[in-house]
Order: C-alpha cells, then structure tokens, then sequence
C-alpha cells in the first residue's frame, strides 16, 4: 500500500524548483516530502505552527518567514522592501526546490508571484491572468496594482552580480554555489 499524497490547497509548479500553495497541514506532509524541498517561504505574519516546524526540521528544510498582513480592508499596502527580500531568496538557485505559501495560496503568494514573473519579463497581462486563476472571485484590485508598479531594476540589478557555474560535466543545469563550496571542490581536486 503506497503513501496517501495530497498537495496543500492551491498548489502549484510555477517553474522547475518553484511551488506555490495554500497553507500545509500535517496530512501535506507526505506530499511535501516527494518534492525533496530545501525551503519554505512564508508569508504570514503568524509564527510557524510547532507541527509544521517539526516536519521541516525533520526533512532538513529552509524557514524563511517574511511577514505581509493579509487583510487589506481597510487598504495596508504590501511592503516593496519585503517583497524584494522574498524574491532573493527565491531567485537564489541553492534555495531550490522552494515551496512559497501563505494561508489560501492566492493574494500574497500571487503577488509574490506575480513580482517574480514581472521579474521574468511577462507581460502584465499575463501576469494578472496567473493571478486572477489562483484568486478566482477573491481577485484584488490592490494586489494587481502592486504587482503592476513593482519595480525590478533594482533586484535585475543585483541578479547581474551573481556568477553561476556549471555543476558537473554532463549536467546543463547552472547551480549557485556558496562560496566555500567552491573552495572546497578546488582543494579536493587538487588533493
């Protein structure tokens, strides 16, 4: 009898290493686990349940939280700066697979999304159709907006600086390394 894999609500690929989704409960856990994360980026501004700490201890996952309220009535805007922190850690390739999630999967991790793929290059229309799929009826003129006044040279920027090698000779995948990984691949080699 195999394992019972139910992925958390709204969940989805949003590239090869990306996920989204709504909160996961314990019975995600297994599912979660056939997708060998490394991270979780949280965007509530709730501490992370005990129960879901345990679990990304226990398969050696990645906690970042990054605080956004979720009700935007009366309208609290969505903080640029924090947005762009999130996007940092999703772009970075050493985070990957990542799993991206707040309560429902769809206002803040859409407009988290929505950021990433303005990073991309699509266009807003295409954007804003991702969007409104995850956000049916619950689609908010706020989150479209932010999305739309974002700003990325700054992030575009910074994705300029970072140098990515090629791990292995038959892989074509880049990997990111850290540093001190690099260093200690060149001393093997020349042990």
């Amino acid at each position: 009898m195999g394992l019972n894999l139910n992925p958390p609500t709204n969940f989805a690929m949003v590239e090869e290493g990306i996920y989204r989704s709504g909160f996961p409960h314990p019975p995600n856990f297994p599912f979660l686990g056939s997708l060998q994360l490394r991270s979780i980026v949280y965007l509530c501004t709730e501490p992370y349940p005990e129960e879901n700490l345990s679990f990304l201890r226990s398969q050696n996952i990645r906690l970042f939280q990054f605080g956004i309220e979720g009700k935007r009535e009366p309208f609290a805007p969505i903080p640029q700066e924090t947005v762009m922190e999130a996007l940092k850690v999703l772009i970075d390739v050493r985070n990957h697979p990542v799993l991206i999630h707040c309560k429902r999967g769809k206002h803040r991790t859409g407009s988290l999304v929505g950021c990433l793929r303005k990073l991309q290059g699509w266009c807003l229309s295409s954007v804003f159709e991702e969007y409104q799929r995850f956000a049916g009826a619950k689609s908010r003129i706020t989150d479209m907006r932010f999305i739309e006044t974002f700003d990325v040279t700054r992030l575009r920027q910074c994705l300029y600086s970072i140098i990515y090698r090629y791990h292995g000779y038959s892989s074509n995948k880049r990997r990111l390394m850290y540093r001190e990984e690099s260093v200690q691949k060149t001393r093997i080699a020349s042990s």
